[in-house]
């Protein structure tokens, strides 16, 4: 058996070491996941005490530090990556020296927009028109082609809405332009899809080609970050087998090992575009926690690990909320109180702090698996504590 980069697929059975390139939080949950099941982990990351580093082994290091990476090789039976800006390069000579299933190729078109776009497309999936821009005229054009609104984005290094400009008129271009070209990497405008409801699916695909998605999440993002995602989304079955159909053949055709995440925009007509991918746990799958037979960070580690994948049914509906630096404080004095809207509403809030030492305002802490009998009961509780409306 081999994987799609032709190397032979290896069975990592439990009581193997894990490396993972990165330790925030994603890594933290993948191998407290993992650690469940028996296996090891350790972690390379340049902030001590990362969040993965207070439940596994680390080395501190810079992402692009060869050696430390090498250190992480020898010590790991199996390495994965938590986040997508890990050094492409550092990955590259990992799959000389090491075991990485996923590859560097699919990080390599991730990290970079129009790579991944153009991936997209290949695959067979629409994204929403878009062109490279070199320069404040071509910027120009495009977006009188386009027509207003229209997003410019950096090509690497965007997250959570930075690296962005929403144009909304011809005299923002020469400043829009000026300000994200600092950033010293390609530029790319995007047509304005307006959209219902945006959409993800988290697929998993292991070496052996077996491939199972997670029930569609309806997201709701406020200020361009994450807030909430609605499971079972509130959308038809056809556009539901739609989603997850799109999510299987991008997983097929890029020859994905772990997961990804698809984020999709859904129109008024029903039309679905891809926005973009990560292949990694992802936020908006934080809910299969509590709320799936199997949760992503463990399917996760059974892709890599060539386990047989999980069943990912949904057991419950389920409201995840993200938990900001300045949700902290209100969310730890709630906590200590004794419910009476819980068992009001029926549902069954599930917290899930980060480790992280300082709360900054905007800063993703944690998040709470809001579990009910339907969504509105669960939306209903979120909206009664007022803690995310600081």
């Amino acid at each position: 058996m081999t994987d799609m980069l032709g190397k032979k697929a290896r069975t990592l059975l439990p009581g193997s070491t894990v490396g993972i390139l990165g330790g925030g939080q994603l890594g933290r949950m993948m191998a407290l996941a993992g650690s469940a099941m028996g296996y090891r982990f350790v972690t390379l990351d340049p902030t001590p005490e990362s969040p993965c580093g207070q439940v596994a082994d680390q080395i501190v290091a810079a992402y692009d530090d060869r050696e430390a990476a090498r250190e992480l090789a020898l010590r790991a039976d199996v390495i994965t990556y938590e986040f997508e800006n890990v050094d492409a390069g550092v990955a590259a000579m990992l799959m000389e020296e090491s075991y990485v299933p996923q590859g560097s190729e699919l990080l390599y078109t991730t990290q970079h927009r129009l790579r991944e776009k153009r991936a997209i497309e290949a695959a067979g999936v629409q994204v929403a028109p878009y062109r490279e821009i070199r320069s404040a005229e071509e910027l120009r054009e495009a977006a009188e082609a386009f027509g207003f609104p229209c997003v410019l984005k950096t090509a690497t290094g965007g997250y959570d809405g930075k690296g962005q400009w929403v144009l909304r008129g011809m005299d923002e271009v020469p400043e829009a332009y000026e300000t994200l070209s600092r950033a010293g990497t390609q530029l790319v405008l995007e047509r304005f899809v307006r959209f219902d409801k945006e959409l993800s699916v988290i697929a998993a695909r292991s070496p052996r080609g077996e491939i199972k998605t997670f029930p569609v999440a309806e997201n709701i993002h406020v200020n361009n970050i994450l807030h909430q995602s609605i499971v079972p989304a509130r959308i038809s079955e056809d556009v539901r087998r739609e989603a997850e159909r799109l999510a299987v053949r991008i997983a097929e055709g890029l020859g994905v090992v772990g997961l990804i995440a698809v984020e999709m925009f859904l129109t008024p007509d029903g039309e679905l575009f891809v926005n973009e991918l990560a292949p990694r746990p992802h936020n908006s799958g934080h809910y299969a926690m509590e709320a799936c037979r199997t949760s992503q960070f463990e399917q996760h580690v059974r892709a890599v690990c060539n386990l047989p994948l999980g069943d990912t049914s949904l057991l419950t509906p389920v409201v995840m909320v993200n938990v900001l630096g300045q949700h902290v404080e209100p969310l730890l004095k709630r906590m200590a109180l004794i419910d009476e809207a819980a068992p009001r509403l029926g549902v069954e809030p599930k917290v899930h702090l980060y480790g992280k030492k300082d709360a900054v305002a905007q800063r993703k802490m944690g998040h709470v698996n809001v579990l009910a009998s339907g969504v509105d009961a669960a939306l209903q509780w979120i909206e009664e504590t007022n803690i995310w409306k600081v």
